[in-house]
């Protein structure tokens, strides 16, 4: 799998047993570093009437090093600056010992139209804002609008987060090496880093397995081994059956999209549970949907007594309070090992809103054992309610949070956004970059709510499943485009789920 997400702390860890193992040495994995920086230059500004290459200290810079003489070698017109000097005897001092252009300091940085920079001055070892001679290089870049080529990482973007450390250059490409890192895919790093090169330089997947990385990318090798296929003998039930709460006669849609999308994600069955006072609205609305009275806890409990495999869609349009949290609890369980045959319960919207002054009843329902899987998909503002003091702490990103929320509420995170994270309560995570801006659009939420519940009923495990979910929203909001409004995604996902079952 290449799809793992190494931290600045792991890539560092995994340069050093792959130094360990062999082939290549320190030095050695820097030249062909340098080699791929240089080969995608010339490849992408064959005509560039200079290179400007930047190096900082550290290994990044050495990498520019290596890049440089390469491209001076290849008859490139190329400038050299440099801020600070690398350690004596270390790698970086070594490839600039091999450059043979003399580096001129930062401080006298110009460019002109025309002109090509190579960023090799921070990368992912950048913890401090960007400051004096390297931010007036970036002012420079950024104001004459001149290509940038990325070593690693755009000098300025956080490795770990994403986050911009005082200012950063925009990069029209970012090479980077083995693997990617969160702050390639966490906003705003994903859009300062333009296209993003992944470069083989010997660092093998052995080495990285040996790291047993938790964080990876949310692609289709995540999950697509465990995505359910409908047996030849199956019926209705057996594919799953998804129930989702409706709210009262005015606030009834939410979950009939919920229920659209459920059915689209492949569940054989899918119930609106509908308050008495708006069976009339529901039933006016629906065709393959089933529809079912449930005004309490009672009345429910008829329905979790089935033992046939089920997930619950809790929150669209529900409203906020009480009965939501009763309903959510009861579908988790009693906290007495009892499951109820229930495969999941997916709690979204005004459903995470109900235990905003309530969160530890949720959290110790969730964690018992015997449990149903509990899957949540909260919005900035919802996760800011439910986990206020991981939401107000500057300190972690938006990868540590998702991963201490899921820790905490024993429950799968879906931290929704451009640059949505799901995280489990094992630490696994995963990170969605292929969100498009059209899914910014009312009830589009309501609409992963039920693909997720689909995929939970279905038999799927819960990260998976909402791994599988959010990716295959953005992908339907991505290949619609223009004009999509929440109730073209249902219809959106058909070519997809083709795709997917058409590809083992």
């Amino acid at each position: 799998m290449s799809n793992e997400v190494l931290s600045p702390a792991e890539m560092a860890e995994a340069d050093r047993r792959a130094i360990a193992a062999g082939p290549f040495d320190g030095i050695g994995l820097m030249r062909r570093a340098g080699q791929a920086v240089a080969s995608l230059a010339l490849a992408r500004h064959p005509a560039a009437e200079r290179f400007h290459v930047l190096c900082g200290p550290g290994n990044n810079g050495g990498d520019g090093y290596g890049a440089a003489r390469l491209l001076h070698e290849s008859g490139a017109a190329v400038s050299l600056w440099a801020v600070g000097a690398p350690r004596p005897g270390g790698d970086a001092a070594l490839a600039a010992a091999e450059c043979p252009l003399t580096p001129q300091a930062l401080a006298g940085f110009e460019a002109g139209p025309g002109t090509v920079v190579i960023d090799a001055l921070y990368g992912a070892g950048l913890s401090k804002p960007l400051a004096g001679d390297a931010a007036r290089a970036v002012d420079i870049a950024t104001e004459r609008k001149l290509p940038v080529i990325a070593v690693d990482l755009p000098s300025g973007v956080s490795g770990d987060s994403g986050r911009v450390l005082g200012c950063a250059f925009q990069a029209e490409v970012t090479v980077t090496f083995a693997r990617k890192k969160p702050g390639h895919l966490l906003l705003p790093g994903r859009q300062l880093c333009g296209e993003v090169v992944l470069a083989d330089i010997g660092i093998g997947d052995a080495v990285i397995g040996e790291l047993r990385i938790k964080t990876f990318e949310n692609t289709p090798a995540l999950w697509q081994a465990g995505f359910p296929r409908p047996a030849a003998d199956t019926h209705k039930y057996r594919r799953g059956h998804v129930n989702v709460f409706s709210g009262g006669p005015s606030a009834t849609g939410a979950a009939r999209l919920s229920a659209l999308a459920a059915a689209r994600a492949g569940a054989g069955a899918v119930t609106v549970l509908s308050p008495g006072n708006a069976m009339q609205v529901n039933a006016a609305h629906l065709t393959s949907i089933m529809l079912r009275k449930v005004d309490d806890t009672a009345t429910l409990a008829a329905i979790l007594d089935d033992s046939r495999p089920a997930a619950f869609v809790l929150g669209p349009g529900f409203g906020v309070g009480e009965k939501a949290r009763d309903f959510a609890l009861a579908v988790l369980g009693d906290g007495q090992g009892r499951q109820n045959g229930v495969e999941g319960l997916v709690l979204d919207a005004d459903g995470i809103t109900s235990f905003e002054d309530h969160p530890a009843s949720l959290f110790i329902t969730a964690g018992a054992k015997g449990a149903a899987k509990l899957v949540m998909t909260p919005h900035e503002g919802e996760f800011s309610r439910l986990f206020s003091s991981l939401a107000g702490d500057d300190s972690l990103s938006k990868l540590d949070k998702a991963r201490k929320a899921a820790a905490r509420s024993h429950a799968v995170m879906i931290y929704k956004g451009a640059d949505t994270v799901i995280a489990a309560p094992d630490g696994r995570a995963a990170i969605n970059a292929n969100a498009a801006p059209w899914l910014a659009t009312a009830g589009s939420g309501d609409v992963l709510a039920g693909v997720v519940a689909g995929l939970l009923a279905q038999g799927m495990p819960a990260f998976e499943a909402a791994c599988a979910a959010v990716w295959l929203h953005a992908e339907a909001g991505s290949s619609f485009g223009p004009g999509l409004i929440a109730e073209d995604l249902p219809q959106a996902l058909v070519p997809l789920l083709r795709s997917l079952a058409n590809s083992t």
